[in-house]
């Protein structure tokens, strides 16, 4: 049987059943009757269709009157780690897990700035029907001043989030903090063929970014391969143009041209940086340019 003709449903309990199995080791027939409010007979048939899809995931101990995870275990359904780990660090669920039901040993840092949810509604609204916005928008240089913009997508830096689109101010595509927007009117007014997403170079643009175990603040490279997943000792990857900035600046990546940045933060280098030639948030990577 394919899970996708497994009703949505019993396809949510299935997958409690092995995101409990994967995570704690073992779970009861209640615990599941419990979290979705089904009857005995359908968390036992639950618990039999998971046993035929994956017979080598589950032990039942007639003794505990419990189930658990066996030696063998592989998952049924694919649990992404950062997406997993960051719902267990939230405390949020999407209905395919028991993070609502269990108390993991997962933290994170407190974020210190959080976006007005109306504010975002709104952003959100205006890309999703292709609708320009009037905002005010209080910036460090020239304090709060009203601009109309043509947004295209939402960005989360590391540190706080972004919306990226055109300024018609300054007849530029831009990126503008949410935080600092106290204020959005949707506007009837079409976008014009140049505000298009399209035209936004920088965000088309894919640059291959190649980062290596810093060669002078590195004494075991073989560490920072494991951090990072690297093959051949080097983390290839592509990025957004637009984007390249707040990449190297948040894992702070030493991108001069002789890994000269010293310091025990700076544990990456930037060993391609010809190849970032063009993209115009480079001024904020450690280092670029030098």
């Amino acid at each position: 049987m394919n899970l996708k003709d497994i009703p949505f449903a019993q396809r949510q309990r299935l997958a409690y059943i092995d995101f409990v199995l994967l995570f704690k080791g073992h779970l009861t027939r209640q615990d599941l009757i419990n979290r979705f409010e089904v009857g005995l007979s359908a968390g036992t048939r639950d618990f039999n269709l998971y046993k035929e899809l994956a017979p080598n995931n589950i032990h039942y101990d007639t003794r505990l009157k419990q189930y658990f995870q066996t030696p063998g275990f592989k998952p049924l359904f694919a649990h992404d780690a950062k997406k997993t780990l960051a719902k267990l660090a939230a405390d949020i669920s999407d209905g395919f897990d028991a993070i609502s039901d269990l108390s993991f040993p997962v933290e994170a840092p407190s974020q210190l700035n959080v976006p007005d949810i109306f504010v975002v509604a709104r952003i959100i609204q205006a890309i999703l029907n292709s609708r320009a916005v009037k905002v005010i928008y209080t910036s460090l240089s020239s304090g709060s001043a009203a601009r109309e913009i043509v947004p295209h997508s939402i960005i989360d830096n590391g540190l706080r989030w972004h919306v990226r689109g055109f300024d018609r101010k300054t007849q530029t595509f831009r990126d503008f903090v949410l935080t600092r927007i106290s204020s959005v009117t949707l506007l009837d007014k079409a976008p014009q063929p140049n505000e298009e997403p399209s035209e936004d170079h920088q965000w088309q643009r894919q640059m291959p970014i190649k980062l290596v175990p810093h060669p002078h603040n590195v004494n075991h490279p073989t560490a920072i391969e494991l951090d990072y997943g690297m093959q051949n000792g080097a983390l290839e990857l592509n990025v957004r143009a637009a984007l390249a900035g707040y990449l190297l600046r948040r894992w702070n990546v030493d991108c001069t041209e002789n890994a000269s940045l010293r310091g025990g933060e700076y544990q990456l280098w930037l060993q391609n940086q010809q190849s970032l030639y063009g993209a115009e948030n480079l001024a904020i990577a450690p280092g670029y340019g030098k």
